[in-house]
């Protein structure tokens, strides 16, 4: 009962990592900096001062955003650390919230007007196609099949898969330890793709949700032995309860996260690519981290760009 009464408090979010993030509320981000401050040397998130007189000619998904004086970005809101909603006030906070209001205030829109968008991994693609989100945050691995069906700014992360398990089992030490184990991930992901090409557990024992949480609620219930994604998402959550979870092994790929962004706007993603750029350059990326992923252990790695 101890146990799952945990998870529950890990899904609601009432947990420190959800306060240790600044938050903005669907469609009313609050101001940066707002964040969780205990302690002498917690890290302020930066402010993001909006851009004036940005005009991308060429760019249908920039006139678009002009027309409706308004952004909406899709995002995850189950990541804690990087993208996370909290189910009662309603706003989301993280890194990756963090960079989505960065790149707005570039292209010369309030971050308080954003809309954040949930959007699950499996439907990615086809909601940035459909034109149902300006651009996409959410710990989106650019890959070359990715890149067929849309377009990337960035990399502005880059993290690998990894392991967490409940804080008891020293059964599982890495991903060469995970035959016989039951392993969960989301469905669409690249970890779970990876899980299957490298056979690391038998096909009946791969188990996929739409959610994270779902996944880390039956870690905790025994009803699976590992959750298996990015080392960035995994710490986050055990950073959350370290009473009951840790991350375990080496990171067994290289996920560069990227925003996600119409296909043929080309206009818009080297604008994207200049706002990362001079947010890594002038430390505005670093106080960023610091302020939201960081606290989750997740050591910082500055990413290079990789403009096409």
């Amino acid at each position: 009962m101890r146990i799952r009464t945990l998870a529950v408090g890990l899904l609601v979010g009432g947990l420190t990592m959800t306060t240790l993030t600044a938050c903005g509320k669907e469609g009313t981000p609050t101001t940066p900096g707002s964040g969780d401050q205990s302690g002498s040397s917690a890290a302020a998130l930066p402010t993001y001062p909006v851009a004036t007189g940005v005009d991308l000619q060429g760019s249908p998904v920039f006139a678009k955003m002009k027309a409706a004086g308004a952004l909406t970005v899709g995002a995850k809101d189950d990541q804690p650390g990087l993208g996370q909603k909290d189910p009662t006030t309603g706003k989301f906070g993280g890194f990756d919230i963090e960079i989505a209001k960065l790149v707005s205030a570039g292209l010369g829109f309030d971050p308080e007007k954003i809309t954040f968008r949930t959007v699950d991994s499996g439907a990615r693609e086809q909601t940035i196609a459909n034109g149902d989100v300006n651009y996409y945050v959410g710990t989106y691995s650019i890959t070359d099949k990715r890149k067929a069906l849309v377009s990337f700014a960035g990399p502005y992360f880059i993290a690998g898969q990894d392991l967490l398990v409940r804080k008891d089992d020293t059964s599982i030490t890495g991903k060469d330890t995970l035959k016989g184990k039951k392993v969960c991930s989301v469905t669409g992901s690249t970890p779970i793709q990876k899980v299957r090409q490298e056979n690391l557990t038998e096909p009946g024992n791969i188990v996929e949700f739409q959610k994270y949480s779902q996944c880390v609620e039956k870690l905790l219930s025994k009803d699976v032995d590992a959750v298996t994604t990015d080392d960035a998402i995994l710490k986050g959550y055990a950073a959350q309860d370290p009473d009951n979870l840790k991350v375990v092994g080496q990171t067994f790929s290289t996920e560069k996260y990227g925003i996600g962004l119409n296909k043929d706007d080309k206009v818009l993603r080297d604008k994207v690519n200049e706002i990362l750029q001079k947010a890594l350059d002038d430390g505005t990326w670093q106080k960023i981290y610091d302020a939201t992923l960081g606290k989750s252990g997740s050591a910082a790695k500055k990413p290079t760009l990789e403009k096409y």
